[in-house]
């Protein structure tokens, strides 16, 4: 266990001195400072771009020593890393944002991939799965067992197992990037108990979020960048933090809210859906989405609700050109006439668009560029006689850039090397490319930064306000709160209640939940 040290008191585990970093002409950090004391939980915050993760990269031997200019400094000790092999020697452990698991490996296999225990030579299985167990339990996960293939885990308990990896190595100094962005409400609030048990056996952490009201949870300090520099480094006395503050830290200037005002004008009924139902793909006669009715008019902005596991994210895709699922009934009607979806390319001739949770694998190609991934959905659109014009495709990729705010050095630049912000913006450029009249958007903010959020926020009420009609899928209830007409909860594959969006609040969307559930037990 830490002795009870005051926190101003605690020895630096961690001095990083005037680091700077350049790629090409492009300076992603300019003479940084930053300080981690032994046995605290130190948020890093910025928005996307400010060069937290390159930051951490240059900590943890990912850009070795002489790829930068400053020093760094551990145990009081200068260090020269030359890879991540010798920051892992001394206990410095970094868990990526996208993890860093074989999914057809046991949870066995991948905790100890390269660091297995042997005798003779011989890797000891009775010794990894002993040594798996253990871990699995000091990590909340001693119900799962180490021969268990990582592709039938959760994103949440991945992200444990990831932690159990790191544990494996003597960790010292945890560093997690994005640990929750992908995590449900429950999962989140484990993976923060997790830490703050981490605290109390003397392990550090360096934790990287946009979730502001987690880090005001858990930080002992906080340190803001802001375009390569950093701004500031903040204690939280007793767990207060103004959130505010930080945020005009961040972005450098002030929001007056989180969510832009917005007059509905809310016009003829759009979209409908009646009946739908879906099993899953994998399990015969495994139900997933129920009987479900949903309606959608011009101008209006609605919001599905639920837990993890809800069947939002297979709705959507069902309808959408029956992306996912078998076995699809119901009837899909747009403008009043009932329409075929029974494939993405006429659920996109009907008028609907699927702005996808997961940009980076299904909503973009990354190696290619802007111009590219925004006419990838409409090819004819850029193209005469079945061949794509060039020069067409150019214009309306500039006319998006400049009307979305996409930064980037131009149009040609690799989609994958823009900040989260910048990429969903361009997912969004592709959807809209196509006119439809319907979009939906699955986590549309999900793991890009507060500034970004509000850009997002104000897109959604532009396309609104221009009479389309918008569905958000979200996990972050204040969010749904603060820019829907109305939110649809949805449990166990139905909508179980219906919140109009003003005077809505976390507390009776969770009734509505906690109310279905009390009756099915």
């Amino acid at each position: 266990m830490l002795d009870p040290v005051p926190a101003a008191e605690r020895t630096p585990i961690l001095e990083m001195r005037g680091i700077s970093k350049s790629f090409g002409a492009v300076k992603a950090l300019s003479d940084v400072s930053f300080t981690v004391r032994e046995g605290e939980i130190h948020a890093l915050v910025g928005e996307n771009g400010a060069g937290k993760s390159t930051l951490m990269k240059v900590l943890s031997g990912v850009y070795p020593h002489g790829s930068y200019e400053g020093s760094i400094l551990y145990d009081g000790v200068e260090r020269n890393f030359r890879n991540i092999n010798d920051t892992e020697a001394l206990g410095i452990i970094i868990i990526h944002q996208e993890l860093a698991l074989i999914p057809l490996m046991s949870i066995a296999e991948n905790i100890f991939l390269a660091n297995a225990p042997s005798r003779f030579g011989v890797i000891d299985r009775s010794a990894v799965h002993e040594r798996t167990k253990a871990l699995l339990a000091k990590v909340g996960l001693s119900r799962e067992m180490p021969d268990q293939l990582i592709t039938n885990l959760g994103v949440g308990k991945q992200q444990l197992v990831e932690i159990a990896k790191a544990l494996s190595k003597d960790v010292r100094l945890l560093i997690l990037d994005e640990p929750t962005a992908s995590l449900n409400e429950t999962d989140s609030a484990a993976l923060l108990e997790l830490l703050k048990e981490f605290r109390n056996q003397g392990i550090t952490s360096i934790l990287i979020s946009h979730k502001l009201n987690e880090i005001s949870e858990v930080a002992d300090r906080i340190t803001v960048l802001r375009d390569g520099r950093t701004v500031d480094t903040m204690d939280c006395h007793a767990g207060v933090i103004e959130e505010d503050e930080i945020i005009r830290k961040m972005v450098d200037r002030d929001l007056e809210s989180r969510y832009p005002k917005r007059e509905p004008k809310i016009g003829k009924l759009i979209f409908e859906v009646e009946n739908w139902c879906v099993d899953h793909p994998q399990h015969a006669g495994r139900r997933v989405v129920k009987n479900v009715s949903i309606s959608v008019r011009a101008g209006e902005v609605v919001g599905i609700s639920g837990l993890m596991g809800a069947g939002r994210t297979e709705f959507a895709m069902s309808v959408f050109g029956r992306s996912w699922g078998r076995n699809i009934t119901g009837t899909v009607r747009m403008h009043g006439k009932e329409v075929d979806v029974s494939n993405v390319n006429r659920a996109i001739d009907a008028g609907l668009a699927y702005v996808t949770e997961d940009r980076k694998h299904l909503g973009l190609i990354l190696g290619e560029d802007i111009r590219k991934n925004i006419s990838l959905a409409n090819l004819p659109g850029v193209s005469r006689r079945t061949v794509i014009d060039d020069i067409s495709e150019m214009k309306v990729a500039q006319e998006f850039r400049a009307r979305m705010r996409i930064r980037s050095h131009n149009v040609y630049q690799e989609t994958g090397k823009l900040s989260g912000g910048n990429q969903q913006k361009v997912v969004l450029s592709k959807w809209l490319f196509t006119n439809p009249d319907l979009l939906i958007l699955d986590e549309p903010t999900r793991g890009i930064d507060v500034g970004a959020k509000y850009e997002i926020y104000s897109i959604i009420n532009e396309l609104a306000d221009a009479g389309k009609a918008v569905v958000v899928i979200s996990s972050e209830m204040p969010e749904l709160i603060g820019i829907c007409d109305r939110i649809m909860v949805m449990h166990e594959g139905e909508f179980v209640g219906e919140v109009a969006g003003e005077g809505a609040t976390q507390e009776n969307i969770m009734r509505a939940i906690m109310r279905r559930k009390g009756r099915e037990e």
